[in-house]
C-alpha cells in the first residue's frame, strides 16, 4: 500500500484513526440541538436568578440607607431645638427657671423638651465659693418607630445678682 492509500483507508500502522476521533455533531443531529438549546435556558435562568438577588440586595441598600438619612433628620432636628434654647438662654437677662418644659411640634412629631437648671456649686482653690453660675441641663425627647429618643445638652449660664 502506498502512503496516500493508507490515509483514505483511514489505516495507520493497522489501526483505525476513525474510531479514535468524535464525531462533530452537525446541525442535523437532533440530540446535538437539544443539548445546546438546554444549556442555553440553564444559562438564561441562572443569569435571571443572579439579576434578581442583585436587585433585592440592591434594593436592600436603598432602603438601610433611607432608614439612616431619616434618622439623621430627626437628631439634627433635635440638635438645631436644643442649640435654638440655649441661644435664648444665654441672652436672656435673668437667672435660668429652675424647671421648664416645652413641646415642640416639627412637623415630623412632638418633641418634648426639658429645662432644669440648678446652681453649679463651683469652688475656687483655696474653698471660695463661687457665686452666679448655673448648671442648665436641656434634654429633647421624641419617638422614632415606638421607641423614646433623647439627646441632653448640659451648659453653664453666669449671671450677676
Amino acid at each position: 500500500m502506498r502512503q496516500g492509500d493508507s490515509e483514505k483507508t483511514g489505516l495507520l500502522n493497522g489501526s483505525s484513526v476513525a474510531a479514535l476521533k468524535r464525531p462533530k455533531p452537525s446541525r442535523c443531529n437532533p440530540s446535538a440541538l437539544h443539548r445546546f438549546n438546554g444549556f442555553a435556558l440553564y444559562e438564561v435562568l441562572l443569569g435571571v436568578t443572579i439579576f434578581a438577588v442583585g436587585v433585592l440586595a440592591l434594593g436592600r441598600a436603598v432602603e438601610n440607607c433611607l432608614n439612616a438619612s431619616m434618622l439623621n433628620a430627626e437628631e439634627e432636628r433635635a440638635r438645631q431645638i436644643l442649640s435654638n434654647r440655649m441661644a435664648e438662654i444665654q441672652a436672656a437677662p435673668g437667672f435660668p427657671d429652675t424647671a421648664k418644659e416645652f413641646k415642640i411640634d416639627t412637623g415630623y412629631g412632638i418633641v418634648k423638651l426639658i429645662q432644669k437648671s440648678a446652681p453649679a456649686d463651683l469652688t475656687e482653690p483655696g474653698n471660695i465659693q463661687l457665686s452666679g453660675i448655673y448648671l442648665v441641663t436641656l434634654n429633647a425627647q421624641w419617638k422614632q418607630g415606638g421607641v423614646t429618643q433623647s439627646k441632653q445638652i448640659s451648659f453653664y449660664v453666669y449671671r450677676v445678682r
